[in-house]
This record gives structure tokens, C-alpha cells and sequence, in this order.
């Protein structure tokens, strides 16, 4: 679960990271009010940042023609008039995709003086089970660049789970950064603070892009996170009721949000392939195999490895619900999974929707032999697989005859 840069931060700053003056809007008023309190903290510039679950919001670009999701205003007049121009409308950017999201809450900040950026994130590094701490002092750039052009920019720092981040790994982060004196031992506590997050929180991901380095109003500096992102562990929300309140539905996909009430994992692409299989890496290998053959996926769907007759009928629901779809492929291993409860979805499934688009089915595995029974006695007309290629190659013949 992905949460907005203002929850991000709430969180931040319940483990210790020193974070910007900075009030959640959903409307005029409430930003005027917010950039009232901001000014009268001392602050010359207000910031108004449009919160949608994508990055590169700065460079963005709203469908009326106003350009930039984050803007900086010399008052409270020009935040107002900066905000209307992005409450209620749709802000695309490199991230969004060409359909872009709709901006239903504004972050209002005060304009730091920003002296020093840097990047800092915790994730997990799956090649060897642990946490893993990457700092660089190219804040504000995209990670993936900096790694492109100058990894050696980057510092990873380890962490054993079973004791956490030792005092001695702040540090040795802090000290890569290059920082010294008072904003050396503030960093070392911001480092920590944003470990802890990550780990308190089950998070997946938290970025801080850029960490700064600001000079307050009396003159003195400190570290900030001036922007934020936690991405959550979905497994592990169960734990974190707070956490489970953030959630946005306006920025989840109606039939991913729909998907998420029978526990299926749902996303939706650009094909007309639809795909409906149990196991996240079946499910990646049957979307490249109808790639490989010309075809094009329409979702990613994985119904897990113990789905029930109720699920696979959902499932087939929120597919038909996608226009784009001119042909299913069903690919099942049964492990856990039972072939035939499968196969008494796909039948209870197909009548109760009046299916007419090429349906594709591959069963193997636990109990195939009854699954492949149930639907030949079924009545359907449906295509069988012998194997992932052969029903890979006929549900794209299938849905180019079509198209024909």
C-alpha cells in the first residue's frame, strides 16, 4: 500500500525525523488557513504540493495546461491562487501515465532554505535478507540516474535485523554524506529515526528525496525531510490499523480496489489478453510467454495458491469489467490449489456472466483429471490447453481472429 508525502511524513516524525512546518489541504479555504499558520511561523514563502501517489510532480504537467503539481508562493494570495489551479484536476506526470491523477489534497510548507540535498532510503535487499541503507549525496535526483551515471555516489550500509541499526552505522551513513559538527549528530539521529520507520512500520520502501540540509530562520541549520515516500507491506497492514486509515481509494483503480475485497492480487495493463492464474511467478511467466507470441497482456491477476470456487468467479467478474479484454487465458498449476475448484469457478463463472470471448484454459497439477472432466461435461465452449505455450499461442490466434 503506497500512502501520500504529508501521511508519509506523520509517520516520519513519530519515530524522531525532523520534518518541515507543513499542513494537509482539501480545499481554498483550508489552504488559505494553512498558509496563514505558515507565514506567521516566520515563514517568507509558502509551498503548495499537489499529493497524488507518483513521483516527478514538480515537472508535471495538470490537463488544463497549468504546469507543476508543486509551486512556491511569495504569499498567501499566490498559494490560494496556486492551489486553485490544482484542486480537482488531473496532474500527469513521467510516473502517472497519460490518464495522470486527480489532485484532491494539497500539502502546504513553509519555503525552506535549502543549503545541502541529499538521498536516503531504507528497502529491503532480498539477495542477501536484510535491510539495506543507501545514501548518496546527489539528493533530488532520480536514484536510478545517479546509479546510471555515478554509482560510486552511492553508499549501502547493511543491517542485521535481529539488532537493528547500530550507532555506529548512523554514523559511518552520516559520515559518507559528509557531513560534520552539530549536523553530523543530527543526521546520525535522522538516519536511525528513518530506519525505525521502515522497520516499526513494515514498510517496503521509505525514500527521503532530498534530505536537506536548511538554515533556519535564527540562522542555524539542521537536516529535514523535505519530501517523502513509504511504500507498506500489504502482509503486514493486519499489525497497523493507523496505517490502514491512510489509505487513499482516489488513487487505487476502481477493479484493483474491487480485486482487494476477495483477496486477489489485481493489476491492470494495456493489452486484451486477459490473464487469470495462481502465483505471482506463474502469473509474470504467462504474461511474457503471451508477449513472446505476440499477444498482449490485459492485467496481471493471481488468484493465489488455495482460491476458492467464489474467488475465481469474482476473478472472471472483474475481468469482464475491463472493455480492453477480447480474450481470456486461464493457466493453473494446482500445488495446493485444487484443478477441479478451478475449473467449477471457471464453469459457475462463465454462465452466470454469458461469457463470449475466446476462453483459453490450461490446468495441470493437484487433481487435474476431475478439473479437466468437470469442464468437458460442462457445455462450454472453451479451448483447452495442452501446455503454457500451446494455450499461450492459441488465446492470441484466438483474439486476432477477432480483431479480424
Amino acid at each position: 500500500m503506497n500512502i501520500h508525502e504529508y501521511q508519509a511524513k506523520q509517520l516520519l516524525a513519530k519515530y524522531g525525523v525532523a520534518v518541515p512546518l507543513e499542513i494537509p489541504a482539501k480545499s481554498l479555504d483550508e489552504v488559505r488557513v494553512a498558509a496563514e499558520k505558515i507565514t506567521a511561523g516566520g515563514s517568507a514563502r509558502v509551498v503548495v504540493k499537489s499529493q497524488i501517489h507518483a513521483g516527478g510532480r514538480g515537472k508535471g504537467t495538470f490537463k488544463t495546461g497549468f504546469q507543476g503539481g508543486v509551486k512556491v508562493a511569495a504569499s498567501v494570495d499566490e498559494a490560494v491562487s496556486h492551489a486553485k489551479n490544482m484542486l480537482g484536476n488531473v496532474l500527469v506526470t513521467k510516473q502517472t501515465g497519460v490518464d495522470g491523477r486527480r489532485v484532491q489534497t494539497l500539502l502546504i510548507a513553509s519555503g525552506a532554505k535549502i543549503k545541502k540535498e541529499f538521498y536516503l532510503a531504507v528497502l529491503l535487499d532480498r539477495a542477501v535478507s536484510r535491510p539495506l541503507v543507501m545514501a548518496s549525496t546527489e539528493g533530488g535526483m532520480d536514484i536510478e540516474e545517479v546509479a546510471a551515471k555515478t554509482p560510486e555516489k552511492i553508499f549501502k550500509e547493511w543491517i542485521d535485523p535481529a539488532v537493528g541499526i547500530m550507532p555506529y552505522q548512523a554514523r559511518k551513513i552520516t559520515a559518507a554524506l559528509g557531513l560534520k559538527g552539530d549536523l553530523f549528530n543530527a543526521a546520525a539521529k535522522f538516519v536511525t529515526g528513518v530506519f525505525n520507520t521502515w522497520w516499526e512500520c513494515d514498510a517496503s520502501l521509505v525514500e527521503i528525496n532530498p534530505m536537506c540540509v536548511v538554515e533556519l530562520p535564527d540562522g542555524k541549520e539542521t537536516v529535514v525531510a523535505l519530501d517523502a515516500k513509504i511504500s507498506l507491506d500489504d502482509n503486514g497492514l493486519y499489525r497497523h490499523k493507523d496505517i490502514q486509515a491512510m489509505r487513499d481509494l482516489n488513487e487505487e483503480a476502481p477493479l484493483e480496489i474491487e480485486a482487494s475485497k476477495f483477496n486477489l492480487n489485481y493489476i491492470k495493463l494495456d493489452g486484451n489478453i486477459a490473464c487469470l492464474v495462481n502465483g505471482a511467478g506463474l502469473a509474470m511467466a504467462t504474461m511474457d510467454i503471451i508477449q513472446h507470441f505476440g499477444g498482449r497482456p490485459a492485467n496481471f491477476l493471481d488468484v493465489g495458491g488455495g482460491a476458492s470456487q467464489e474467488q475465481v468467479a469474482a476473478a472472471f467478474k472483474i475481468i469482464l469489467q475491463d472493455s480492453n479484454v477480447k480474450g481470456i487465458l486461464v493457466n493453473i498449476f494446482g500445488g495446493i490449489m485444487d484443478c477441479n475448484v478451478i475449473a467449477t469457478g471457471i464453469v459457475a463463472a462463465v454462465k452466470e456472466t454469458g461469457l463470449k470471448l475466446p476462453l483459453i484454459v490450461r490446468l495441470e497439477g493437484n487433481n487435474v483429471a476431475a478439473g479437466k472432466k468437470t469442464l468437458a461435461e460442462s457445455g462450454l465452449k472453451l479451448i483447452t490447453g495442452d501446455s503454457m505455450t500451446d494455450a499461450a499461442q492459441k488465446v492470441v490466434k484466438a483474439v486476432g481472429k477477432q480483431t479480424i
